[in-house]
C-alpha cells in the first residue's frame, strides 16, 4: 500500500513558533513532528509515499530529500496554492493509483495501522475514518457510526450543544482512488466540510475505526507542549533518542553536563549541548541540540529548540524557546511565553506570562514585557523597547562560542 502525509499546514495556531518553519518541521524531542509519521507508516510495510506541501516546502524537501535516509521512497506533490485536505492529494492521483493511506504531517500516534487497513478490506470501504475519544472533542471533527462502523454523523467543530460523542476524526484515512470522481483538478476540497458530507449524501461506504493507542494533533502550543511531556512518560509507542543517562533522563551524543549541574527527570537534552556547572533542569523540559545552559540558570518544565543561549542566572519557567535565540543573564520568563526564533532577551528583562515574542526581536536590558510583540513598533507601552534584528548576528560556524559582550 502507499502512503500520503499531508505536510502543507502553515501552522497559524503554532505562531510564532512556526513563522520560519512549516508546520511539520516543529520539533518533538528534537525531531520534526513528520519524521514520526514517516517511521510509524514504514512500521507498517508502507514505504512508497507523497508528500503533499505548500507552505516553505523547500525546508522539508532539503531535510527528508528522497527518503533512502529512513528506508522509504518520498514523492514530492507542491501547491501553489492551498487546495485543502482533499484537494492536495488529486496532483497526486496517478502516483495513487491503489488503496492508499493519509496521514497527517502534525499529529503523533502509535496507532495499529495494520488492523486500520484490515478492517476497510474486510468491509468494502470506499472511505475508512481512523477515530480515537477525546476528552474535549470540539476542536476536532466528531463522527457517530453504528454498530457495523459504517458512519451516520459527522459534525466539525460541535459546539457543546451538538456534542453526541467523543469519538472524533484523527485525519487518517483509508482511502480507495474512486474518491477522485468527487472533485476536479484545482478545485478546494476539504475532508471534513466538503467530502465527508458529499459521501454521506451519496451513501457511500463511509466507515469509522476506533483504534487504540496514543494519539496527539500539535497544531496547538498547548497539545504541542503536553504531547511532548506525554513522550517523556512514555505515553506513546516510540523510540526516544539518545542514551536513558540517569532515570529518565535522555541524553543524546557529546553533551557536557558539569559537576554541580542538577538534572531531575523526566526532561531531554540534545547532542553537542553544554550545561554548566549550578544549572538546575527541572522535569519536564526539553532541551534541543547545540545549546549552552549557563552557571546557574535555572529551566523548569520549558522547551529549548537548537542553537539556544541560557545566560547564567536567568529563569525559565513554563516557556518555549524557537531556534538560535539568547537569553541574557538574569532574565526572568515566565509561565506560557513564546519566543520566536533569532531573538534576544536582554539581561534582565522580564517577560511575563502568556507573552509571545516574534522572530527576530531584540529586547534591551531590563526591560518589562507584559503585551506581546508581534510587529516592531508599540507605542503606548514604555515599558517595551525593542527593534527589529538582523539575522546576519547569528555566526553559524560557532554557535556556542557567544559574543558575551552583548549578553
Amino acid at each position: 500500500m502507499k502512503g500520503v502525509i499531508l505536510a502543507g499546514g502553515r501552522g497559524k495556531r503554532l505562531r510564532p513558533l512556526t513563522c520560519n518553519l512549516p508546520k511539520p518541521m516543529v520539533p518533538l524531542l528534537h525531531k520534526p513532528v513528520m519524521e514520526y509519521s514517516i517511521e510509524l507508516l514504514k512500521k507498517h510495510g508502507i514505504t512508497e509515499i507523497a508528500i503533499t506541501t505548500h507552505y516553505l516546502s523547500k525546508s522539508i524537501q532539503n531535510y527528508f530529500g528522497d527518503g533512502s535516509e529512513y528506508g522509504v521512497t518520498l514523492h514530492y506533490f507542491d501547491e501553489d496554492k492551498p487546495l485543502g485536505t482533499a484537494g492536495c492529494l488529486k496532483s497526486a492521483q496517478n502516483f495513487l493509483d491503489e488503496t492508499f493511506l493519509v496521514i497527517s504531517g502534525d499529529a503523533l500516534t502509535d496507532l495499529n495501522l495494520t488492523e486500520g487497513i484490515k478492517f476497510h478490506k474486510e468491509k468494502e470501504s470506499l472511505l475508512t475514518i481512523f477515530l480515537k475519544k477525546v476528552e474535549n472533542p470540539l476542536e476536532y471533527g466528531i463522527v457517530m457510526t453504528d454498530c457495523t462502523g459504517r458512519v451516520q454523523r459527522f459534525i466539525e467543530k460541535p459546539k457543546w450543544s451538538e456534542v453526541y460523542t467523543h469519538t472524533v476524526n484523527t485525519g487518517i484515512y483509508v482511502v480507495n482512488p474512486a474518491i477522485f470522481s468527487y472533485w476536479k483538478s484545482g478545485t478546494f476540497q476539504d475532508f471534513s466540510y466538503d467530502l465527508f458530507p458529499k459521501l454521506l449524501h451519496h451513501n457511500e461506504r463511509l466507515y469509522g475505526f476506533e483504534g487504540e493507542g496514543y494519539w496527539s494533533d500539535v497544531g496547538k502550543i498547548d497539545r504541542y507542549i503536553q504531547t511532548q511531556f506525554d513522550m517523556l512518560d512514555n505515553k506513546v509507542d516510540i523510540k526516544i533518542q539518545g542514551e536513558e543517562k540517569y532515570p529518565r533522563v535522555w541524553v543524546g551524543t557529546n553533551v557536557s553536563i558539569e559537576e554541580g549541574a542538577l538534572l531531575v527527570g523526566p526532561l531531554f537534552i540534545g547532542a553537542n549541548t553544554v550545561i554548566r556547572t549550578g544549572a538546575k533542569i527541572d522535569p519536564y523540559s526539553i532541551i534541543g541540540q547545540d545549546n549552552l545552559i549557563e552557571a546557574n540558570a535555572s529551566i523548569e518544565r520549558s522547551i529549548c529548540w537548537n542553537d539556544v543561549y541560557i545566560g547564567s542566572s536567568s529563569k525559565l519557567q513554563g516557556v518555549t524557546i524557537a531556534n538560535d535565540t539568547q537569553i541574557s543573564s538574569e532574565a526572568v520568563l515566565c509561565e506560557h511565553c513564546i519566543i520566536g526564533d533569532h531573538s534576544k532577551i536582554g539581561y534582565k528583562s522580564w517577560i511575563k506570562p502568556g507573552v509571545k515574542v516574534w522572530s527576530n526581536k531584540v529586547i534591551f536590558e531590563e526591560a518589562v514585557i507584559s503585551t506581546s510583540l508581534v510587529r516592531s513598533n508599540n507605542r503606548g507601552n514604555r515599558n517595551i523597547r525593542i527593534k527589529i534584528m538582523p539575522n546576519k548576528w547569528i555566526n553559524s560556524s560557532s554557535r556556542l562560542k557567544r559574543n558575551k559582550r552583548n549578553l
